[in-house]
Parts: C-alpha cells; structure tokens; sequence
C-alpha cells in the first residue's frame, strides 16, 4: 500500500494516496472500509496481473501465482506463536524505579483470523507478523515492508494534522471566546450608552417642558400684568378726572376769595385815600397859616435875605460839586454786571409789591409758623422732602390764604434757614425746585430774598468809599453785616453765613428733579459763575463766595460743560488766586488753600456728599476719568 495525504474539505477529513491515480492502465482506487478479505483478494489480483505483464523486471517476475488466505480456507492448522514484551515497553509509569529488564513470558494465543485496524498505534502487530515473509518471496515482503512503512509515515502525518487541527480549534475556540467577551463588553457599553442617552434626552425633555412651562407661566403673568396696568389706567382716568372737578371747584373758590380779597382791599383803598384827603387838607391848611406867617416876617428878613444871598449862593456851588463827586464815588465803589443788576432790581421790585399788600390781609403768623416748622424738618430723604414738599405747596392752594404773601414768607424762612447750623442744603435745593415747579412766581421771590440778605448771589461787590458812605458802618451794613445789641457782627461769623448762603445757592442751581424742570439751573449757575470772574474784585469776601459755591455746583457744572469750566477753573487758577496772594492778607491764607486744593485735587470730579438723597431722586451720572482734552490755560472772559 502506498502513502496517503490528507485533504480537509468543509470540516470532513478525506485520505488521498500519494502515487498517481492510474499506473500502467491500473487504477488505484482505496477503500478506506475493506475487509482483510478484499484486501487479499485484490492482492491476487495485482500479482496476477504483475505476472502476466512484460514491464516487470525479471527480478521481480514469478514463476507461478501466489494467493493469500485468510486463514479460515486454509487447510492448514495456525501454529501458535509466543509474544515476549520487556517491562520498559508497558506504561512508564508502571516501571519507574525498577532496573530489572528480564523478559515476561507472554500468553500463548491461537491466530485464527488476522485483524487488521487502521487506527492501532501498536507497531508490535507488525513485527509479530513476521512469519509471514517465510511463505512470501523477497519482492511480498519488500512490499510489505514498503507498505508498513508508507502506513507509519502516514499514521504520523495524520497525527501531525490531528494535533495542528486541534491547536488550530483551540486557538480558534480562545478567539471566539475572546470575540464573544468583546461583543458582550460592546453589548454592554452600547447599553450603558443607551441608558446614558435616554437620560440625556429626559434630560432635555424635562428641561424643554420646563422651558414651555415657564413660559406658559410668564405669558400669563404678563397677560395679567397688562389687565392690572389697564385696572389702574382706568382708576388713574377716573381720579384724573375727580381731580380736574375738584381743581375746577377749587379754582372757582380761589376766584370767588380773590374777588372778596380785591374787594376789600379796594374798601382799604378807599378808606386810604379818604385820610389821604384829610391829611391833605390838614396840611393845606397849616400851609396856608404858614405862609401868612411868612408874608409877615418876609418884610423883617427881606434884609437880612439879601446878605446872606451872596454866601448861600457860594454854598449852593459847593453843595452841586460834592454831590457830583458822591455819585461818581458811587459808581467806583459798584462792582456788578449791569444784566445781574437789573434782574435784581426787578426782582426786589416785585418783592416789595408783595410787602407792601401785606397789611392789607388779616394775620397769617400762623400759616407762617406751619411753613417755618415744615421748613425745619426738611432732611436729605426722598420721602421727606417730597412730603414736606406737598404740604407747602398744600398751604399755597389754601382758599384762605393769599398765595404771594405766603410765597414771600417760604422764601424768607427758606432763605434764613442758612444762619442755622447743620443746614442740608441739598434737600433744601430739592424742596425750592418742587414747590417752585408747582409756584412759578416763588423763584423770583426766593431769588430776591436771596439778594437781599447776600449781595454776593447777584453777583455784586461793594467797596469803601468816604464819599459813597457816610462811615464804616453803613458801608459793613451795605455788605450784609448784621447790627447785634447796637454792634457788627464779627468778620467770621459773617463769612460764615455767607458761605451758608452760597452753599444753598450752589445746591438749587444744580438740584435735578427727573420730571421737574428748574427754572433757576444749571444755565443761571453758568452765568453767574461767568459775572462773577468777569466783574468782581479778587478779596476775602469773594474768594469765601466762590470756593462755597464751587463746593456745591463744581461737580454739576462740569458734568455738563465739561472742557468750557476747566477753562473756567482755568482761569481762576491763573488770575483770581494770583490777585489773592498779591493783596497779602493773613485772613485770607486758608481760603486761598481751600481752592487750590479743590483744583489740584480735582473734587469737582466726585460727587459731593449729600448730593443724591437716600432715595436717589437725582439721575445717574458717569464721571470722566483723567482730564479733559480741551483743558488748557486761558485768561479770556466768560459772557
């Protein structure tokens, strides 16, 4: 028998013969499943055939058939045969530690058919079988032995596939169970992702129906903000017009008491010029003994009249030259713009109409205490000064009380109110715009009140004359000294009520009510401040007057003008402190520090304290960092 490959087709194992298929017209076809008697027979048959052929070597030819039996046709009695086996050849494990090699007698056993197995690893079989050669010639065994040995070579070689299939399987077996694991931790991850992303999008579901939710949410609270505003639009209408009917009805009232009010002071009027009348002739009649009297003694004196004319006519010449050096005495001594002056004319004129119907009315000292009280409890709160505020204005609106008498006492007792300490001047400065934004008429009086117990709020300056006064007293009076028990008030307490008054004059024309307009603002804080540098004489009075108002105004006026007040600033820098320094008086060593401080520290960039009340009725306001670029030093005018 010849030597077999091994062909692995879809997992079944199939033996194929090495030789070629077919020799010399002989086909060569294996029966893995013969039986030991076909395999004989086909034996006879090669041999036969071998015989016969002319292609066989003669070495090899036979001189006559030869045919295997199988042992049960045989007439021959099967001999028996005895089988040596040495220990080391049985199981190893059997022989460990014993030296003994001695051979063991083996069973005697009869072969009455031989049985062939291809899958017996035992090589004994063959070497038993040994006998055989003694009936075959050399050519059968060297077959045989051929055979034999192609079986073995083809036993390993198939044990060799055996063994690299099942390396083969078990790697194959790890790498599916490896591939198995993968898939099941891929399975898992893919879950673990999956419960990940369905929490992420119930996540972004809640999120989303919260979102709708809240929205939902606002559009009703909108919805229902709209029908409240639309409630209180129609209450505000409703009220809007309640009032306009009691503001009629009181209008009406107010024309009724005006007409009873100008009727009596008409009768007052009449009365006046009844003992006008009288007077007058009284006196008419003392004129007229008078001049009788004087008709007597002219006779006497006629004399004495024409001596004296020559010297009263020499008088009279001296009296007509010293009156013309008074008046221009008098106007040396004036240091004012002529618009401020006629403002302040106009405006004392009008107060003075006001004093003058006063006596006219019965007594209103009680109004006049409810307003001083008011006046008093004014204090840096929003509430407060709004309050206070409606409670004036109340007063004016009163049927019973004339308005302008009133307004002049406000502005009197508002105006007075500086000579107390620890005065607010900014709630103040809050209340004169509110109740004069209601009472337009009430700034002009304020004002007048102002200039009348401070000249320096017109601006206006006054110096010492000989000619112009007749001593220092009047000219200290004509200041606004005050006479005390027949005695000046002292210098410093004078300067202090005057930087008082400039402090409440500084915070009302920088005061913003949001929704009032003030008719005495910032514009007028401009222009004073433009009089003020233009007219006035550098001195201790002056320079008091301008660092109290630059205290309260400074900030508000450069928030608006900017580049235009730091040229202000400017030039008070270069040429009022100049002239301070060059009149050299002791007294006025702190003032000169108090506004050089103020410019090199640059105060009017913080808002002063006090300014906004608790509230924060005043707007916001952002303040420039650093210095303006049109700042520059200028000694021009400012109209």
């Amino acid at each position: 028998m010849t030597g077999f490959q091994i062909i692995t087709i879809m997992g079944v194992i199939k033996l194929e013969p090495r030789c070629p298929q077919r020799i010399d017209g002989m086909a060569i076809d294996p029966e893995p499943n013969w039986k030991f008697d076909a395999l004989l027979s086909e034996l006879n048959s090669l041999e036969t055939k071998l015989s016969s052929s002319t292609n066989v070597p003669a070495p090899f030819a036979k001189s006559r058939p030869r045919y295997f039996s199988n042992g049960k046709s045989s007439g021959k009695s099967c001999k028996p045969f005895i089988m040596r086996v040495f220990e080391d050849e049985i199981d190893d494990t059997d022989s460990e530690g014993e030296e003994d090699r001695s051979s063991v007698a083996a069973t005697r056993f009869n072969c009455d058919a031989i049985y062939l197995s291809n899958d017996s690893d035992d090589e004994s079989t063959f070497k038993d079988q040994s006998y055989l050669m003694d009936e075959v010639r050399i050519v059968e065994g060297a077959l045989c032995e051929l055979t034999h040995e192609h079986h073995l070579e083809d036993k390993e070689e198939i044990r060799n596939k055996i063994s690299a299939l099942e390396t083969d399987l078990r790697s194959g077996s790890e790498k599916s169970t490896s591939a198995l694991t993968q898939v099941e931790k891929y399975r898992e991850a893919r879950n673990e992702m999956d419960r990940k992303l369905d929490t992420q999008y119930q996540r972004k579901i809640a999120e989303a129906l919260d979102n709708h939710l809240t929205a939902v949410q606002r559009d009703h609270e909108l919805r229902s903000q709209i029908e409240e505003r639309k409630i209180r639009s129609d209450a505000a209408y409703e009220e809007a017009k309640r009032r306009e009917k009691a503001l009629q009805e009181e209008k009406i009232r107010q024309e009724k008491s005006k007409a009873e009010s100008e009727a009596r002071l008409r009768a007052e009027e009449a009365k006046r010029a009844a003992l006008e009348a009288e007077r007058r002739a009284a006196l008419e009649a003392e004129r007229r003994a008078v001049k009788e009297t004087a008709e007597r003694q002219a006779i006497e004196t006629s004399t004495r009249v024409a001596a004296r004319a020559a010297q009263e006519e020499d008088a009279g010449r001296q009296m007509n030259a010293n009156s013309a050096k008074k008046s221009q005495s008098a106007s040396n001594v004036l240091w004012a713009a002529e618009s401020a002056l006629n403002l302040e004319q106009a405006r004392i004129q009008r107060l003075k109409e006001v004093d003058e119907g006063k006596p006219g009315f019965e007594d209103l000292s009680s109004y006049e205490k409810l307003i001083g009280r008011l006046i008093r409890q004014i204090s840096g709160s929003t509430e407060v000064v709004r309050e206070k505020s409606r409670e004036i204005i109340k007063i004016f609106n009163d049927p019973h009380c004339p308005q302008s008498v009133m307004v002049a006492a406000f502005a009197k007792l508002v105006v007075s109110r500086c000579t107390s300490p620890n005065t607010d001047a900014f709630a103040c400065g809050h209340v004169i715009v509110l109740v004069t934004s209601q009472v337009p008429h009430a700034m002009d009086l304020l004002l007048a009140e102002f200039h009348r117990a401070c000249i320096y709020t017109v601006p206006k300056h006054i110096t010492y004359s000989e000619l112009a006064f007749e001593c220092e007293e009047a000219y200290y009076q004509a200041l606004g000294y005050r006479v005390i028990d027949r005695k000046l008030e002292s210098t410093k307490d004078y300067l202090t009520r005057l930087a008082s008054y400039m402090e409440l004059y500084g915070a009302l024309i920088q005061t913003e009510v949001q929704g009032v307009q003030n008719t005495h603002g910032l514009k007028e804080g401009w222009a004073w401040i433009a009089r003020f540098l233009n007219t006035l004489p550098a001195n201790r009075y002056t320079a008091v007057a301008l660092s109290a108002f630059l205290k309260t105004a400074g900030f508000a006026l450069f928030r608006k003008y900017k580049s235009q007040f730091m040229k202000v600033l400017s030039n008070i820098s270069n040429n009022f402190l100049q002239e301070l320094k060059a009149c050299e008086d002791p007294g006025l060593n702190a003032t000169i520090l108090e506004i050089q401080s103020y410019l090199e520290d640059k105060r009017f960039l913080k808002e002063p304290v006090g300014r906004a009340l608790q509230s924060s009725l005043l707007s916001t306001v952002s303040i420039p960092e650093g210095q303006d670029p049109d700042y520059h030093r200028s000694s021009g005018r400012y109209y």
